[in-house]
């Protein structure tokens, strides 16, 4: 199947300052770090229930929805724009992946993945492109506690330096394509 070009990259999280900076915003933190990379600012939308920024050919989305409700404002500004899923890359915390790896795939399942999944529902398709951050695996009892739960001290670096790999993943896929961004950062994470 041919490659479409990234037009939007979409972050998750749930709004709301008591989520900010925790495991399950971390799509967040890689669309706020995007956002100022690109010298834009988020504003917020009266016709859907997200912020939005334009960085040139590039808008980046952060829905306002709770991460279960993700696809609701992503399908209504794709829509509008009349963006394609596989011109979106959705970037999102993954328990499967330690902490500070990251993997990027042109489509699949949600991996049990809320925000993911009410994506992949609301488009009616897996072949949305996506780039999954390691959050560290929960705790056998109390996943919702954990993904809900901020980054401990000695975490923090580790997730500096996995925001700032993730952007460069992002740009990657939005300059190079993104099996160019899956060879460069998927190998680069196997090795």
């Amino acid at each position: 199947m041919e490659e479409k070009p990234i037009r939007l990259v979409a972050g998750l999280g749930n709004p709301g300052p008591e989520y900010a900076a925790t495991r399950h915003n971390i799509g967040f933190m890689v669309a706020d770090q995007l956002t100022a990379q690109f010298g834009s600012t988020w504003e917020r939308s009266t016709k859907w229930d997200a912020l939005s920024a334009n960085c040139g050919a590039v808008l980046l989305v952060k829905p306002m929805s709770f991460m279960n409700r993700s696809g609701y404002p992503l399908l209504a500004i794709a829509q509008f724009y009349k963006i394609a899923p596989r011109e979106i890359l959705v970037v999102l915390d993954d328990l499967a992946l330690p902490l500070g790896r990251i993997r990027l795939r042109i489509e699949g399942g949600s991996g049990g993945h809320n925000g993911l999944e009410s994506i992949i529902m609301q488009f009616g398709t897996e072949e949305i492109p996506r780039l999954r951050i390691g959050i560290g695996e929960a705790p056998l009892e109390g996943s919702v506690d954990y993904v809900l739960s901020r980054f401990f001290e000695e975490e923090k670096p580790i997730v500096r330096s996995i925001i700032d790999r993730s952007v460069a993943a992002v740009k990657c896929a939005i300059d190079n394509g993104v099996n160019s961004a899956m060879n460069t950062f998927n190998k680069t994470e196997e090795s």
